[in-house]
């Protein structure tokens, strides 16, 4: 098994976002396209990860969900992989369907849509990613690649282009990786330490939908089917639309979460959160509060932060 580090795809802050703004506010057509892109975006990224975690055998350090910025430029890297003196960068699409190349430009079929051109996206991402290893100081071989993860995908007109893998080759290229020798070393975890502190994350080009906190729907959503749950018993919510059920404190905590990501300049008290939630009482939201976050005693601007 490789090392991890910083191992996992982690959720764009639009992607979770948006997943909390979908049951309390009315998104728009644009807006909830762009939620299911994201969210397949995602979960092809957990398909390459788990990939790698099952097959790969080299000794390798890997990194996912990277955002940098170098001379006002930003990029995206959804997974790094750093193998013996080289560093793959890869570009992870969860495309499905059939597509096609006409005049160096991509389409989607059968609708004749013109899809951003992946082979540009990776190219400017390898070139501003081998500028940010100049400016820390390392000298390595940098190699970067489309992965197609979508069984379902096809594209016809494919060029030879070695930077691209399709589904169908994307085990012969891990045992090409665990064909390397060699291992990971200080020197490596320091770049991965480098790179991991460079990492931004609150992008600039998010684009975040525009609300208030009077216009959004109050109460606590199912963690499966965002269905809005309604009070069960004083130790698990169960959700009447799928079934599923979630502990007490596990419910309330991720509310928290959830008040925070959306209005991180509000204070976190026992009434705001009691008023977000709907469910249980002012005790019972106190003592979770004070049992998993840490008190800010400050007369009456008391509020609790994250420990």
């Amino acid at each position: 098994m490789p090392h991890t580090y910083h191992s996992h795809p982690r959720k764009t802050r639009a992607l979770q976002t948006l997943t909390v703004l979908q049951p309390r506010m009315n998104l728009s057509t644009n807006q909830k396209t762009t939620l299911d892109n994201l969210n397949k975006g995602y979960e092809g990224e957990w398909k390459f990860y788990k990939l790698l975690e099952k097959e790969l055998t080299a000794d390798s350090l890997a990194l996912y969900g990277l955002q940098f910025e170098v001379n006002n430029s930003e990029f995206q890297i959804d997974c790094l992989l750093i193998v013996q003196n080289s560093i793959f960068l890869f570009e992870v699409k969860n495309y499905e369907g059939d597509f096609y190349i006409e005049g160096g430009r991509w389409y989607a079929e059968p609708s004749g849509n013109e899809v951003r051109d992946p082979l540009h996206q990776i190219n400017r991402s390898e070139i501003l990613f081998r500028r940010l290893l100049q400016q820390l100081g390392y000298n390595l071989t940098v190699k970067s690649y489309i992965v197609f993860v979508n069984s379902e995908f096809h594209l016809y007109q494919a060029p030879i282009n070695q930077s691209i893998i399709f589904p169908g080759q994307l085990m012969r290229f891990i045992k090409t990786l665990n064909n390397m020798t060699g291992s990971v070393t200080k020197r490596h975890t320091r770049l991965a330490d480098q790179l991991a502190l460079r990492h931004i994350h609150n992008s600039s080009h998010e684009r975040l939908p525009k609300y208030t906190y009077e216009e959004l729907k109050k109460g606590i959503v199912c963690r499966v089917c965002a269905n809005f749950l309604s009070h069960s018993n004083m130790m698990t919510l169960r959700c009447d639309k799928c079934g599923s059920e979630e502990d007490m404190e596990s419910v309330i905590m991720r509310s928290v979460r959830e008040f925070n990501l959306l209005f991180p300049e509000r204070r976190i008290t026992t009434s705001a959160i009691f008023e977000w939630c709907k469910i249980y009482s002012k005790k019972t939201i106190r003592r979770i509060l004070k049992k998993t976050m840490k008190f800010i005693k400050n007369s009456r601007y008391s509020h609790f932060i994250f420990k």
